[in-house]
């Protein structure tokens, strides 16, 4: 279906990436949506650059089954998408300006365990082999650094060579940030680093500038493959595979920091949060542990109780 609105929402996706440095997920995601209601417009007889206010409810509409989240991820691209048209004078108004989406509800993240962090990371130092250095190396820095699956996948080995305490991470909108890399970190990946040359293929002229090099189309590990190492490693370790996957490591690794005592500044820093109200919600996934360093250390919560009387006090 050929779409009149396309090379608005080309125009649109240029200046996503170049002014505002978004990433390649990002654009797909924004693309598919744009593509969506585009579609959901021509069935109309209309056109989504030049949709009114009643097209964009109808589309809206048609998302009722659709999660909350998914309903208002595609509201926001509609929002940003008639923003820039409006901005650059291709349209005399916003049609999504008054419209408002449901509020999904911030679910709490899945967690592991520091036991369970512990068992697989003790499975995975079993095995000597390059695989097995490799599984380490993934599980430390995951784990170990809080690392987006994307930022580790795409890791350039420059990167990864320094000798310095810390690697340059460029995460979400090409933003550079230092990670720390601990002791254990630091030996997973010289471990690694030892064996990476029988990952590389001799005639990918692309895979010998990652970390992660693999024989795909790409030159480095998908995060699908990603997926599927964490998930045979939780299997080996007697763990729900159910429960692992390389975004509950980066949970495991906010949320642990959390109850060991460090604060929330920091811990945004770490992960690359550019709002802290991000890193908020690791106070409420390790609620349980605040209650119990409350009881454990604050003057008043050692006091005794006094004998309730059963009467009214003025």
């Amino acid at each position: 279906m050929a779409l009149s609105a396309a090379p608005q929402i080309e125009a649109f996706l240029d200046m996503m990436s170049a002014e505002r440095g978004a990433g390649i997920n990002t654009l797909a995601a924004y693309r598919r949506d744009l593509l969506d209601f585009a579609a959901h417009a021509a069935r109309r007889g209309g056109d989504a650059a030049r949709a009114d206010r009643d097209m964009v409810r109808s589309f809206l509409t048609s998302l009722s089954g659709l999660a909350p989240a998914t309903q208002a991820r595609k509201l926001s691209a509609l929002r940003q998408f008639h923003a820039f048209l409006y901005a650059e004078g291709l349209r005399p108004d916003d049609p999504t300006e008054t419209l408002s989406a449901p509020r999904p509800a911030r679910p709490l993240p899945k967690i592991l365990s520091p036991a369970d962090l512990e068992a697989m990371l003790a499975e995975a130092a079993r095995d000597q082999s390059p695989e097995g250095l490799r599984l380490s190396c993934i599980l430390e820095m995951l784990y170990g650094g809080g690392l987006r699956v994307t930022e580790l996948a795409g890791m350039p080995l420059a990167a990864a060579r320094s000798r310095e305490d810390f690697l340059r991470v460029t995460g979400k909108g090409g933003k550079e940030r230092l990670v720390p890399l601990g002791a254990a970190a630091r030996q997973a990946l010289d471990a690694y680093l030892a064996v990476r040359e029988h990952f590389v293929p001799k005639d990918h002229a692309r895979a010998g500038r990652y970390l992660f090099a693999s024989r795909g189309r790409e030159g480095f590990l998908t995060r699908r493959r990603f997926h599927q190492l964490l998930k045979g490693a939780a299997l080996v370790a007697g763990i729900d595979p159910a429960k692992v996957s390389p975004h509950v490591l980066r949970h495991a690794f906010a949320t642990h920091l959390v109850e060991g005592g460090a604060d929330l500044r920091s811990v945004q820093t770490l992960l690359g949060h550019a709002d802290i109200a991000t890193t908020q919600i690791y106070t409420h996934v390790a609620r349980n542990h605040l209650v119990r360093l409350m009881d454990q250390a604050h003057p008043l919560a050692r006091r005794p109780l006094r004998p309730r009387t059963g009467k009214d006090e003025g």
